[in-house]
């Protein structure tokens, strides 16, 4: 049974189902009903130290909660005899699983728990022997999914001793050195995918440098998705590297929120740039474009007509899939308003409406309609998606946030399945107005490709849930970037300087790029900004003052033609521009900014450019990319260490520690053979 308990404020009601502090063992008389227990407790490490934020789940139950910062949590369980005996599972990136058993009677009861770290850190490690590396034992292997084992495996010989990190410049970028560990001992080491193992991934080719005499223009639509860094993190703290195609460095980067500034005028939206040296080549530049939009108090946003497409599927059983896609969901309908509506539609062999449309403020049957769903038969996802729409249409509101809000793990097998017949259906039916946001459950069978594509087809979002943590961030703290859209179609076209930069690379969005005509073609579809997402685009560029150390495609000369003559501006490297709507527009509005740079002018880069640099070090690496140069794991962990911040949520400093496990799990590469499993 879900959790709900009344507050006269929306905030007030996070607190009380997520983070409720534990001040006396006796359970508030609002919790103590009949037939129900208030299980509370503290979650600590192994050396007694608080952990926050651990999700707290009774198991094949809709009981869920979240630790608060000093590890203490409490939750309700209807018992269904006088004494029950069930499964608490305690889960945090990074910490090993813990599932207690727990006898279940009276109004309370009290269930502590110790979770211990999955890797060691980062500091305490020191290869001590990495040795030779036989050609026999690099292979490239296609990246396909495998099955992830419960703890991570194959870690090396370790000693403790305090790790060298090497120093920052005055600029910010690390030293350069030759790296720790070559470019070709660092491939990915990928276990055999299983004949049950059918995640997909799309191919992705790595942006490569450009010539602006060539290509002085660079267009591409903007993606506020994350769903890459939440997958990324299953993975890691699994004990294994991801697939390099299940890495995306833009939805990495734009994972986290930035200091750039709220827009202050009409606009719903600002840009703020920056450049600064590239960590990973002391003779490159960085360019930081970050765009904000503005934030909206949902308390006065407009109503919300919302349908919950839920996948019920075989494929969804599991604590992971239908039972996590339950207790996420209640966390979204804890929030809404009176005003809002909800309905529920379902899909298996067949689609049907479970809950017509309503009121938010029943949340009580909401809830019940959400706890009684089952997962069992094939997958018709067409047929649910045609529904949702339909239902969502007879409820329109005019002038409100419509959204159809799909929950899978995108395995369609029935009537409409492949992608291009789904993609279809969704782009002609997101003219009625719905938008479209997509969360991915699971593992396994995980359908990646397919669900970015819809969600880029439905004007929407689209994010991977691994667990009630990441469900909170997306669907309580970020609930307006997830549900309500500021502005749609927006495009950026940046334009380099030929005089003074000579080469350039966009570091991911190569699922977005778009031709240089359709930037001004207001009928091309293009990415949706919600509520205060903050969207980040880095480029790395060469100025001609610098020696080129990079490859650029070769163009044969003009018969008919001469080379025109080149003009700078002064002191800009480049000019950016953006086009954006209304979410109820049809013509598009443009916002300019020239970014400039004097040529003698060395500042400290900020900690945002800092920060998102570390990330997008961490994906190439992760990705094994070419473009990587002389960066390493330390270097990464040190470089986001120095850019924490005030961190709040953790966000960062979770990174930190994902950065430090990916370090360990590469470090087997140089003695062990890619084709056999640890």
């Amino acid at each position: 049974m879900f959790v709900i308990l009344p507050r006269p404020r929306r905030a007030a009601l996070l607190l009380a189902t997520l983070l409720v502090p534990v001040v006396a063992a006796r359970a508030p008389e609002h919790a103590r009903r009949a037939g129900s227990t208030v299980v509370t407790g503290r979650v600590t490490d192994p050396r007694g130290r608080p952990i926050g934020q651990v999700s707290v789940t009774v198991v094949d139950r809709a009981s869920s909660t979240l630790t608060d910062a000093a590890g203490r949590y409490a939750l309700r369980v209807t018992r269904q005899a006088d004494l029950e005996r069930v499964v608490v599972a305690f889960r945090r990136a990074g910490y090993g699983r813990q599932d207690l058993p727990l006898a279940v009677r009276g109004d309370t009861v009290r269930l502590d728990a110790q979770l211990t770290p999955t890797m060691p850190e980062l500091s305490d490690l020191v290869v001590t022997d990495a040795g030779p590396v036989p050609d026999h034992a690099i292979r490239e292997q296609e990246a396909r999914p495998y099955p992830v084992p419960d703890r991570p495996t194959g870690l090396p010989p370790v000693r403790k001793e305090a790790a060298r990190q090497r120093p920052m410049t005055a600029g910010g970028a690390i030293a350069s050195a030759t790296p720790a560990y070559p470019r070709e001992r660092r491939r990915p080491y990928l276990l055999h995918a299983d004949s049950g193992n059918t995640e997909a991934y799309e191919h992705i080719d790595e942006n490569a440098f450009r010539s602006p005499l060539v290509a002085p223009l660079s267009t591409f639509s903007v993606d506020v998705d994350r769903a890459s860094y939440a997958n990324v993190r299953r993975f890691l703290t699994n004990g294994v590297l991801p697939p390099r195609d299940a890495v995306r460095i833009e939805e990495l980067v734009n994972y986290f929120p930035y200091a750039d500034p709220a827009p202050e005028g009409r606009d719903p939206i600002r840009i703020t740039t920056e450049v600064a040296p590239a960590p990973w080549n002391g003779r490159h530049d960085l360019v930081r474009i970050g765009l904000r939009a503005r934030d909206v108090d949902m308390r006065r946003a407009p109503a919300s007509n919302l349908v919950f497409l839920i996948d019920v599927s075989g494929s969804m059983q599991g604590p992971n899939r239908l039972g996590l896609v339950k207790q996420s969901l209640a966390l979204l309908v804890n929030e809404l308003r009176e005003e809002d509506r909800v309905a529920i539609v379902v899909y298996a062999g067949s689609a049907g409406l479970v809950l017509p449309s309503t009121s938010g403020a029943d949340k009580q049957r909401i809830l019940g309609a959400l706890e009684g769903l089952q997962a069992g038969g094939s997958t018709a996802g067409g047929a649910g998606i045609r529904l949702a729409y339909d239902v969502a249409r007879q409820n329109f509101l005019r002038g409100g946030n419509n959204r159809v809000i799909l929950c899978t793990d995108g395995d369609f097998n029935v009537g409409q399945s492949s992608d291009a017949e789904l993609v279809q259906l969704i782009e002609n039916r997101r003219r009625e107005g719905s938008f479209l946001t997509i969360l991915g459950f699971g593992m396994g069978n995980y359908k990646d490709q397919k669900m970015e594509k819809l969600a880029g087809a439905g004007n929407g979002n689209y994010a991977y849930i691994d667990d009630l943590l990441e469900a909170s961030k997306m669907l309580v703290k970020e609930m307006g970037g997830t549900l309500l859209t500021v502005a749609k179609d927006v495009k950026l076209q940046v334009e380099f300087d030929p005089t003074r930069v000579q080469a350039y690379r966009l570091l991911g969005y190569e699922d977005r790029l778009l031709r240089d005509e359709d930037f001004a073609n207001d009928v091309k579809d293009a990415g949706d900004i919600g509520a205060g997402h903050a969207v980040t685009a880095l480029y790395e560029i060469v100025r001609t003052d610098e020696r080129l150390d990079v490859a650029l495609p070769g163009v044969a000369p003009l018969r008919y033609q001469r080379a025109p003559m080149l003009r700078g501006r002064g002191d800009e490297l480049l000019h950016v521009a953006l086009r954006y709507k209304q979410p109820d527009g049809e013509r598009s509005v443009l916002l300019t900014q020239p970014v400039r740079w004097s040529g003698d002018e060395r500042h400290v880069p900020s900690e945002s450019m800092r920060f998102a640099s570390a990330v997008a070090g961490f994906g190439m690496l992760l990705r094994n990319s070419p473009n990587a140069g002389s960066l390493t794991w330390p270097q990464v962990v040190a470089l986001a260490r120095g850019a924490k911040g005030d961190d709040p949520e953790g966000y960062r400093t979770d990174f930190i520690r994902l950065a430090e496990i990916a370090s360990t799990l590469s470090r087997p590469f140089a003695t062990m053979d890619r084709d056999r499993e640890p």
